[in-house]
C-alpha cells in the first residue's frame, strides 16, 4: 500500500523530475505549517474585534487547507495560503470599526467586499493580468523584492521573539534580555544555523520545536511566567478531541449585497483597498518564494503564474463565504522551500495540517511566535543573498528601484509599499532619464495604479 501511495505522489507531484523525494517534501510541508500557524491564533483574536472568533477559526483553517490544496494540485507549488496578516487587520480595524463604524453587522458589508475581490481576481486570473505583472517587472526589481521580503521575514521574526520592540525615542529599540522569549528565540536561531551547517536534515522544524520545548522548561521551573492579561499565554497544550462546524454558523456566508448597492461608491473604495493590497502582496510573495526555490525560468519569469494566482482568488472566494478575511499566498512558505520543498507535496502536507488542525488546535496554537521567529529570522538571512543579483553599476533606474523596494518592506511593514515605491521610482526614473521606450505597458498600467494609490493615502491625511 506504501508503495502504491508512493507512486501516486510521484505522478501528481513530479517529484523525481524537481530533485525532491517524499520524505523532504513532507518535511518542509511541516515546517511550513508551523511557521504560519500563528495565524489560527492571530487571525481569530483581530477579527473577533468585530465578528465570532470560533467562527473566524474554523473558516481560517477550512480555507488555508482548501487554497493550499488547490496550489498543491493545480500549480504544483509549494506555496501555502492563508488569512493575510495585515489585511485582516485592515478588515478589522480600517473598514469595520473605522469606515463602517456605527453600522449594524459591519463585517457582513467587509465580507461581501472580500467575496467580488475574490470574483475580480478570479477574471484577473484567467486573463492572465498578474502573471504579466511578473513578466513585465525587471530583474533588479525582482532582486530587490526577494531581498526586502527576506528583511521582512526577518524583522517579523525578531518582533515575535521581542528581539525588536517599540521605542518612543527611536521608533525601534532592542528588546529584553531577561525574558526567556528573546533569549530562546536566539539559542534556536543559532541552533538552526548549525544543524544546517553540519547538514542535518530538518534543521528549522528541529529549531522551532527546540525552542518550544524549551519554553515549557522554562514555564515549569517558573522563568516563563504566563500573564493572560498581557498577552502571554501558557505553552503547554490543552488537549480537546472533539470537532464541531456549528461555529461556522455565524460567520458562513453572512454577506450584505443589500448595503453594498446602496452605498455603491463607498463599497467600490472598500474593495479596491482590499485588492490592491493583495494585488501586489500576492506578487511580491510569488516572486520571492519562487526566486528562493529556484522556480523561475532564466528569464526571471515563473511558469504556471496564472494557476498560482487563481489558488489565491479562490482562496480568497472560499474564505469570504466562510467567514475570514482575505486569503492570500505566504511568505512563510520560504521556511518549507529551505528544507527543501519544491512541489505541490509540500503545500499538501500543509493543508493536511490546517485540517488536523481543527482536531488539534491545541497542540498547534501552543506553539508561540518566539518558536517560529528563530525560523523566520533564519529564513530572511537566507532570502538576504539575493542582493548579490542586483546590478550594482547599471542603470540609475534599476538600482534605485531595488533599493527602494528593499529598504520601504520592513521600514513600512509592507510588501505591496516595497513593490509600490520600486515601480514608481524606476519608471519615474527611466521617464526623466530619456529612456521611456524601456518602458513596457505591465510597467506603466503599474505606475497609474500606484499613483492612483498614493493619491488615495495622500486623500486620506488630508
Amino acid at each position: 500500500m506504501l508503495k502504491g501511495v508512493l507512486l501516486v505522489f510521484e505522478k501528481l507531484f513530479k517529484l523525481k523530475e524537481h530533485g525532491t523525494n517524499e520524505k523532504t517534501e513532507i518535511l518542509a510541508g511541516f515546517t511550513t505549517f508551523l511557521a504560519m500557524a500563528y495565524i489560527l491564533a492571530v487571525n481569530p483574536s483581530i477579527l473577533g474585534n468585530v465578528m465570532d472568533a470560533n467562527g473566524v477559526f474554523l473558516a481560517t483553517a477550512l480555507s488555508s487547507a482548501i487554497a493550499t490544496f488547490i496550489m498543491a494540485f493545480y500549480a504544483n507549488y509549494p506555496i501555502a495560503l492563508s488569512a493575510g496578516m495585515g489585511l485582516n487587520a485592515y478588515f478589522a480595524f480600517s473598514v469595520c470599526l473605522g469606515d463602517l463604524a456605527g453600522e449594524e453587522n459591519a463585517f457582513r458589508v467587509a465580507l461581501t467586499a472580500v467575496l467580488v475581490e475574490g470574483i475580480i481576481f478570479i477574471l484577473m486570473s484567467f486573463f492572465k493580468f498578474r502573471e504579466q505583472i511578473i513578466v513585465g517587472i525587471p530583474n533588479n526589481l525582482k532582486y530587490g523584492i526577494t531581498t526586502g521580503i527576506g528583511l521582512f521575514i526577518a524583522f517579523i521574526g525578531l518582533q515575535g521573539a521581542g528581539i525588536a520592540v517599540t521605542d518612543s525615542s527611536t521608533l525601534v529599540g532592542l528588546g529584553d534580555f531577561n525574558t526567556p522569549q528573546v533569549v530562546l528565540a536566539i539559542i534556536g536561531f543559532l541552533l538552526i544555523v548549525i544543524l544546517n551547517k553540519l547538514n542535518v536534515k530538518g534543521a528549522v522544524l528541529i529549531g522551532i520545536i527546540a525552542t518550544w520545548i524549551l519554553g515549557l522548561l522554562s514555564e515549569v521551573v517558573g522563568w516563563y511566567i504566563v500573564d493572560v492579561d498581557a498577552g502571554v499565554y501558557s505553552l503547554i497544550p490543552k488537549f480537546s478531541w472533539g470537532i464541531s462546524l456549528k461555529g461556522l454558523s455565524a460567520t458562513a456566508f453572512k454577506f450584505d449585497f443589500a448595503w453594498a448597492g446602496s452605498h455603491i461608491l463607498s463599497f467600490i473604495s472598500i474593495v479596491f483597498s482590499f485588492l490592491f493590497v493583495d494585488l501586489f502582496d500576492t506578487v511580491g510573495t510569488v516572486i520571492g518564494v519562487a526566486d528562493k526555490a529556484g522556480l523561475l525560468d532564466e528569464k526571471g519569469n515563473l511558469p504556471k503564474a496564472d494557476r498560482v494566482f487563481l489558488a489565491d482568488a479562490v482562496g480568497t472566494t472560499v474564505g469570504a463565504c466562510l467567514g475570514t478575511s482575505t486569503v492570500s499566498s505566504y511568505v512563510e512558505s520560504s521556511a518549507g522551500v529551505v528544507e527543501g520543498g519544491r512541489t505541490g507535496l509540500t503545500a499538501f502536507t500543509t493543508g493536511i495540517l490546517f485540517m488536523l488542525s481543527l482536531f488539534l488546535s491545541p497542540i498547534f496554537l501552543a506553539i508561540p511566535s518566539f518558536a517560529t521567529a528563530p525560523a523566520l529570522i533564519y529564513v530572511g538571512m537566507l532570502m538576504f543573498p539575493s542582493v548579490k543579483k542586483i546590478d550594482m553599476e547599471g542603470d540609475a533606474a534599476d538600482l534605485a528601484s531595488a533599493f527602494m523596494a528593499v529598504i520601504m518592506m520592513p521600514l513600512t511593514y509592507s510588501i505591496a509599499n516595497g513593490i509600490m515605491f520600486g515601480v514608481i521610482t524606476w519608471v519615474t526614473v527611466k521617464l526623466f532619464t530619456g529612456k521611456v521606450k524601456e518602458i513596457n505597458p505591465i510597467m506603466w498600467a503599474t505606475y497609474v495604479i500606484f499613483i492612483l494609490r498614493m493619491v488615495a493615502l495622500a486623500k486620506d491625511f488630508l
